[in-house]
């Protein structure tokens, strides 16, 4: 499951650099770049796409340097490496579910404090109802518009 994405590896006149090229965009129509030598790092703590396939090249160690340009990925290779293996880790970006995963169950996605909380319920001074999950704040709220409606 996941949306399958098309990798073409294109060739680079410049020795160590390599292009692959996509049916997605990655980026929007900014450009990102990041360094593998860059440890306060855009590519550690960002949340993109582009961010998550710069950390999946750089954990290759074949890696020195990824820039990436909507659906343009120039990948700056180390000293001695090649590009074997790095179009799968493109091709694999939107990949969820891979034959033979097994997805988990209720149990595991939801911990054991969440799943034992039981709810329970109260009620205040005008009649209403309240669920002991629900937010103090939202209740509140929920008060004070509750008194502006009936003040009409």
């Amino acid at each position: 499951m996941g949306q399958p994405v098309i990798v073409v590896e294109k060739p680079s006149s410049r020795p160590g650099l390599v292009r692959f090229e996509t049916n997605r965009t990655l980026s929007g129509s900014g450009h990102e770049r990041f360094l593998a030598s860059d440890t306060t790092a855009h590519a550690v703590s960002a949340v993109t796409p582009s961010a998550e396939l710069a950390r999946r090249l750089f954990a290759t160690g074949q890696v020195d340097g990824v820039h990436v340009y909507q659906n343009m990925i120039t990948v700056d290779l180390a000293t001695g490496s090649n590009s074997a293996g790095l179009g799968d880790i493109v091709r694999d970006l939107h990949q969820y579910w891979k034959p033979g995963m097994v997805p988990p169950t209720l149990e595991e996605l939801v911990g054991p404090e969440e799943a034992s909380a039981p709810a329970t319920t109260e009620s205040t001074g005008d009649g209403v109802v309240v669920d002991s999950r629900v937010p103090a704040h939202l209740i509140e709220r929920s008060r004070l518009a509750r008194e502006k409606w009936t003040s009409r």
